[in-house]
């Protein structure tokens, strides 16, 4: 069964996770959300991303402003890592996102667009669906769901 790590920076960050949330909930993915910051909780973030392969198969992190907190746990783990840049300062996000964006040369991290949380989640799951194959047919209900949605409006 497939299990999504969700970490943001910061408890101000949840209110754009939530709508992480509601997808992985739709597609039936288990997940947990945890608090953890690159900057005030250094060495629990890291003993997180040591351990994350024990629990987890993909990582979601979440953070605004400086948003080293992906790159950080990327730093630290194997597991796919999605950068989602939180708009939290007077830049609107692009200080997040600029910031998650330019990982160096060998530590990547997979990134959506300022506050991109459900697309975030859609990209966990088609990641995950290479080794969980059945949620190739999740994927493919929820684009057909999401279709009809369109055609009715």
């Amino acid at each position: 069964m497939p299990k999504v790590a969700i970490v943001v920076g910061s408890k101000s960050d949840l209110p754009v996770v939530e709508r992480c949330t509601k997808i992985l909930e739709e597609l039936e993915i288990p997940y947990d959300v945890k608090v953890l910051s690159a900057h005030r909780t250094p060495f629990e973030t890291q003993e997180f991303a040591v351990n994350a392969d024990k629990y987890y198969d993909i990582i979601i992190a979440g953070a605004g402003k400086a948003a080293h907190l992906p790159g950080v746990i990327a730093s630290y783990t194997l597991l796919p890592v999605i950068g989602l840049p939180i708009k939290s300062s007077i830049l609107d996000g692009l200080d997040s996102l600029l910031s998650i964006v330019q990982m160096p040369k060998g530590v990547p991290v997979a990134t959506v667009a300022i506050d991109g949380a459900e697309n975030a989640a859609l990209l966990a799951c088609h990641i995950l669906s290479l080794k969980y194959t059945y949620l190739k047919k999740t994927l493919a209900d929820y684009r057909e769901k999401m279709a009809e949605e369109v055609l009715n409006n």
